[in-house]
């Protein structure tokens, strides 16, 4: 049995990290713990709740509303892991300035990120964006369709990065990526990385832009962007979506071809 004395000399450090990791800890309520009650009490998953409320708010053919809509939601009702309006202005301003004709995303989740880049990507431009997730992949096809872009304009393909990157080229098309979004599992850019670099699907000059890097964190990753030779590599500070007090940052990799 803990002696009160013994626990008193801990209750300051306790307090200390109940400050200091505050907002860390209501993410973990709002995103997580009250995020699985609604899905088992709903009998929903959040993301079709998030679809319902496009719908019902959203206006069809305009992705700016769309986004905007996304945004109230996961604001106001229900945190969602997109990238967010703050992080995807610098999304949105590189894929202006750079103006891929290739683009590749990692990581669907429920199509906000999509919708953004089809948005600001050139005339003519075609995204292949892969998700693992069946379930999730379904409300992503139906917020793009919404959104107004067709199949030609953006490829959803539907399985684990790992197997689908190998066959990009011979299945879908996709020659080398000249912009390539990452934002899926963070233990998974790393491998990802490689498996585009080995498979030649890097166009020399692709910008690689990979979220979350700060939090939850890809250190693994940054360290072999920054140590292989192969890329230029900067990490802009920014803070995580929808949590302005929690800090976050998004890798820019310029790839300079194999060495």
């Amino acid at each position: 049995m803990v002696s009160p004395v013994l626990a008193l000399a801990f209750l300051p450090l306790l307090l200390t990290l109940l400050l200091r990791y505050r907002h860390h800890l209501a993410l973990l309520l709002r995103a997580v713990l009250l995020g699985w009650l609604r899905d088992r009490l709903s009998g929903v998953p959040r993301e079709q709740r998030a679809f319902q409320y496009l719908l019902a708010n959203a206006i069809p053919g305009d992705p700016r509303h769309v986004l905007r809509t996304f945004d109230r939601w996961s604001e106001r009702c229900e945190h969602l892991s997109c990238v967010g309006p703050v992080k995807g202005q610098l999304l949105e301003r590189l894929l202006c300035e750079r103006a891929p004709r290739a683009v590749l995303e990692l990581g669907t989740y429920c199509g906000y990120g999509t919708v953004l880049m089809a948005a600001a990507m050139p005339p003519g431009a075609r995204l292949y964006t892969v998700e693992p997730d069946p379930q999730h992949a379904a409300v992503a096809e139906k917020v793009i369709r919404l959104a107004g872009f067709d199949e030609e304009k953006v490829e959803l393909i539907v399985g684990p990065s790992a197997e689908v990157i190998p066959r990009l080229r011979e299945r879908h098309g996709l020659q080398r990526a000249e912009f390539v979004f990452m934002d899926h599992w963070k233990r998974c850019y790393l491998q990802d990385l490689r498996l585009l670099e080995e498979h030649g699907l890097l166009a020399e000059g692709a910008t690689v832009l990979a979220d979350n890097v700060v939090f939850p964190g890809a250190p693994r990753f940054l360290q072999y962007a920054r140590s292989c030779g192969r890329y230029r590599c900067r990490v802009h500070r920014a803070s995580l979506e929808y949590c302005p007090a929690i800090p976050d940052g998004v890798a820019e990799l310029r790839y300079l071809g194999a060495r």
